[in-house]
């Protein structure tokens, strides 16, 4: 549905029309986000790069923004709605868009970075101006100007002279037959820059340029498809995405891109069942170590991927029985010591014995193995809480006097205030010493 671009104008045939924003809150907790779907669209209308509008919402809200262009996703950190976000889009409209004199969004921004200035020129009534600098957002654009529109037109220049002299050469040629040879016009020069548009470049590198744009259209067009698939098949694009990385060798350092890749496809929350059924093997403690990092990414408050990996860390088990059985306690205190798990989520793995990922009787020998290092835990827990108390009544005591009376029948305590230690005197005798 469009909406105009202008919303103080009510007539319903106004010529500047734009798309209803859409809004989609993913994630939870501290993760939550809002992703703007159709922001490309939106500042399509507007004519203005959507970076500006997203930035102008991180601006006004106090949060932070994401920009990623190939993928088309802008995101504004926290849970904010479509109408909200819509009334914020109308005062950007007004300051950065619409033209001040004729109220028309037909308006071009002209940055000048080193005179730290942003014009305002407008198409419809010729006016000529420049921006009030002080908003927080003038800063972003005056570090990222908008990009310029002269090399496009001299691009369709540029196109349209090479089809003109097409034409003539053809209508030369054809006449050229039944005429006179003497008529003919000596061919113009054509610069070099011209004969290299005529044909593709065939070296590696251009072929490689070629394919990796097909490559960003291709993501651009997948994107909302695999949004909409079935879970299944979303964790089998991520687990595939995950093995690939693993077999070129580059995991190691794409925990960025994992991370990413899972945001995208909306299983953030079951990357650590995949990635412990990809990195973990026999040798589960060093590689708690080596890939800390990307399970951190998924695992840092957020108790749901937290319980998902506890489901990992089962099937490697499994997998591995005869190595890691026995040191399950040890495993679980590695995870725990890297930040992975928190105590509540271990507290609630531990109270009930699930058969979803293993067999019951497996899981009861896991939860059998696992039993000292839960008492441990919860002994710890319980002593620091214990510590914290007795450091208060030994506060409390420290202002307590036992007083013992013959005549009384009963102990009696009385609150007594500390001694100051009286003043020694200024003056000193000499004589006296």
């Amino acid at each position: 549905m469009s909406v105009n671009v202008n919303r103080s104008v009510s007539d319903q045939f106004y010529r500047y029309k734009m798309p209803r924003l859409i809004a989609k809150v993913e994630g939870k907790g501290n993760g939550i986000k809002t992703v703007i779907v159709n922001m490309v669209d939106v500042a399509k209308a507007l004519n203005r790069p959507p970076t500006y509008p997203t930035k102008f919402f991180g601006c006004e809200l106090g949060a932070q923004t994401q920009f990623d262009s190939k993928n088309d996703r802008y995101i504004v950190n926290g849970s904010h709605e479509a109408n909200k976000l819509q009334d914020m889009l109308d005062g950007f409209i007004r300051k950065f868009v619409l033209c001040p004199e004729c109220d028309n969004p037909e308006t071009d921004l002209h940055v000048n970075p080193k005179k730290q200035t942003i014009g305002n020129s407008c198409k419809a009534c010729g006016y000529r101006g420049m921006l009030d600098t002080r908003h927080k957002l003038c800063t972003f654009i005056l570090k990222n100007p908008p990009e310029s529109t002269d090399s496009g037109s001299a691009s369709v220049k540029k196109e349209k002279e090479k089809k003109n002299r097409k034409k003539d050469k053809e209508n030369g040629s054809g006449s050229g037959e039944a005429g006179n040879q003497d008529n003919f016009d000596a061919p113009e020069a054509v610069d070099g820059d011209d004969d290299d548009d005529w044909a593709e470049e065939t070296t590696e590198e251009a072929q490689r340029r070629r394919m990796d744009e097909i490559s960003d259209h291709a993501k651009n067009l997948t994107l909302s498809e695999d949004l909409e698939k079935p879970l299944e098949q979303r964790v089998n694009l991520f687990y595939n995405f995950v093995k690939h990385q693993k077999e070129s060798g580059t995991i190691d350092g794409a925990d960025k891109d994992i991370l990413a890749e899972a945001e995208r496809l909306d299983v953030k929350a079951m990357g650590p069942l995949i990635l412990s059924e990809l990195l973990f093997n026999e040798n589960m403690r060093d590689q708690i170590k080596k890939y800390k990092r990307h399970f951190l990414r998924f695992c840092h408050n957020n108790k749901k991927a937290q319980k998902y990996l506890m489901g990992g860390f089962e099937c490697v088990v499994k997998l591995h029985q005869v190595q890691l059985l026995p040191r399950v306690p040890i495993i679980l205190k590695d995870l725990y010591d890297a930040d992975l798990l928190e105590e509540d989520v271990i507290f609630a793995w531990a109270e009930k014995v699930s058969k979803k990922y293993v067999s019951k009787e497996l899981a009861k020998e896991i939860h059998a193995k696992a039993a000292p290092f839960v008492k441990w835990l919860k002994e710890a827990e319980e002593e620091s809480e214990g510590s914290d108390e007795g450091e208060e009544e030994e506060e409390e005591d420290e202002n307590v006097e036992v007083v013992y009376s013959s005549s009384a029948r009963e102990l009696k305590m009385e609150t007594v205030k500390a001694e100051t230690p009286e003043k020694e005197e200024d003056d000193i005798d000499i004589d006296a010493i």
